[in-house]
């Protein structure tokens, strides 16, 4: 919808302030005089005829007060398209596999370009709360894509019911029913029909129940009046599940959170790929070549290598987190992790075998979702084990890496992998693949060509067998960039970092100087 801002010479400003609830009022309104629903009027006619005319606006009007209906809250505000930096190609000395062009969606839109106008394509997205949501649709494709967008990982814990007969079908169910905390009412009435409409769901619907208005207008002043009397939100023909599922998610976003960080998931396809060694590298590409705060968390509770790889030792760690997760605040966040760097920090496993780790899966997803406001980017280090906690903290990821090794076993079980988070994410990117330890002496392996096509996943980065490197590397407690930050694999990996979080290393853009060209050589 196009960008607007009031002005004093709106002609539709009737100086009308919202309730802070979609809720009748207890006083008299002149704007609900008509009980029942008004005949829809001609085509030619003015539906906002019968208004009566504007009255100036107040010099000094208070703040709104806080609801739903508050004026201030317009999601379209500060709607701007977004400028995404094209990821540079990798170095000729780097392995790294071209980025595959994303399948095709059933919605017709691209996974990398639904990206919500005015958000930065590197920050992840938040899951819409435990709520109840009515949808009342008219069009049979409509209520497809809200179903499609309740299957959605981002709204596992909402529970989402459909029926059929749009808005007015809402305003008779409700006579004898409570309201849920969102009902999604779709109709195709005129602008004046669908007002009298609203009114007479204004009159049945609880305190605190949000609506959110799918029509066929794409209308400013028609947004606007809805604004006013109390809707949340006005779609135009939703196309695709994350325009739904972004738009509900926006009415329960926290305005004092400044982020939601992007989390990327790193599992292996077996035992012994290097899942962990790059996750670790990932993370500090990221906070060191990409300048972007970054959290690595390890949850390998007994077997985690993250603190030895980053050389700490820390008293707390992800074994605390997840004791407590009630009890998990920025605070106490913040004194559980240790500083690997001035953007990187460590949330450690305790890495000890004198315990059995029996958490549940309720608190892996809780501490995850948490860590989200920690950084920008939120790097999970993944056992190679299967469980509950394990597939949802998989499934609910921004980002999976699947890191395998071109022999026969790591092809079953990505494949496995890939198949799992395709049927559960089929609103995201694919996962991305990682080969690693290509080219060992004597080795029988499969050729990446092939490996890729039996996934249907092209690999993002192709890793050279490199024991001397990862070894030196791992024994002092560094990163490979650290050791030789002109190898291949270190290229590899900051490749990899470009890629994901879909933006230009800002130590490359700072040496092409704007001055340079005049010193060019003629």
């Amino acid at each position: 919808m196009t960008t607007f801002r009031t002005t004093d010479s709106d002609p539709f400003d009737l100086g009308f302030e919202a309730d802070d609830e979609f809720a009748a009022p207890s006083g008299a309104d002149p704007w609900r005089t008509a009980p029942a629903p008004a005949p829809a009027p001609s085509a030619a006619g003015d539906p906002f005829a019968d208004f009566p005319p504007a009255r100036p606006r107040p010099e000094a009007r208070p703040d709104p007060a806080p609801g739903l209906a508050s004026l201030a809250s317009n999601p379209f505000a500060e709607l701007v398209a977004p400028v995404l930096d094209a990821p540079r190609a990798a170095p000729a000395a780097a392995l790294a596999a071209p980025e595959p062009a994303p399948p095709a969606m059933d919605w017709g839109v691209s996974a990398h370009d639904d990206v919500l106008p005015g958000v930065d394509a590197g920050v992840g997205e938040a899951s819409v709360p435990r709520i109840a949501i009515h949808a009342f649709g008219v069009h049979a494709e409509t209520l497809a894509v809200i179903e499609a967008a309740a299957a959605d990982r981002r709204m596992a814990r909402a529970s989402v019911i459909t029926r059929h007969g749009g808005l007015e079908a809402a305003v008779d169910f409700y006579q004898n029913q409570p309201t849920p905390s969102l009902v999604l009412v779709e109709t195709m009435d005129s602008a004046q029909r669908m007002l009298a409409m609203l009114d007479g769901l204004a009159q049945v619907c609880d305190p605190g129940t949000k609506v959110v208005v799918i029509g066929q207008t794409n209308d400013i002043a028609l947004y606007r009046e809805l604004m006013r009397r109390g809707v949340s939100e006005y779609l135009t023909q939703p196309k695709s599940p994350l325009q739904v599922i972004r738009a509900v998610t926006a009415l329960y976003s926290d305005p004092s959170a400044p982020f939601v960080g992007r989390q990327v998931a790193f599992v292996g396809a077996k035992g012994g790929v290097g899942a962990s060694t790059l996750a670790h590298n990932f993370a500090w590409s990221m906070a060191e070549r990409m300048e972007a705060a970054t959290v690595i968390v390890d949850l390998d509770l007994p077997f985690g290598t993250a603190g030895l790889d980053f050389n700490q030792d820390p008293l707390q760690g992800v074994l605390d987190a997840l004791s407590q997760p009630e009890r998990l605040d920025p605070v106490l966040m913040d004194r559980m992790m240790v500083r690997c760097g001035d953007r990187l920090s460590l949330l450690a496993a305790p890495a000890t075998l004198e315990q059995d780790y029996d958490i549940g899966a309720d608190a892996y997803e809780e501490v995850t979702q948490k860590m989200r406001g920690a950084a920008p980017f939120v790097v999970l280090d993944l056992p190679h084990s299967w469980a509950s906690w394990t597939r949802r903290v998989l499934i609910g990821s921004d980002e999976l890496v699947i890191v395998a090794t071109p022999d026969l076993a790591s092809l079953r079980n990505a494949k496995n992998i890939v198949d799992l988070v395709r049927q559960a994410r089929p609103n995201d990117v694919p996962p991305r693949l990682v080969l690693n330890q290509v080219g060992v002496p004597g080795r029988p392996e499969i050729p990446v060509k092939d490996f890729g096509e039996a996934l249907g996943v092209a690999p993002s980065l192709v890793l050279p067998f490199d024991p001397k490197l990862f070894g030196q590397a791992a024994n002092n407690g560094q990163m490979v960039a650290e050791v030789a930050p002109k190898s291949k694999a270190a290229e590899g990996i900051d490749h990899l970092a470009r890629l994901i979080s879909r933006r230009e290393a800002p130590s490359a853009a700072k040496s092409a100087s704007i001055l340079s060209g005049l010193f060019k050589k003629k």
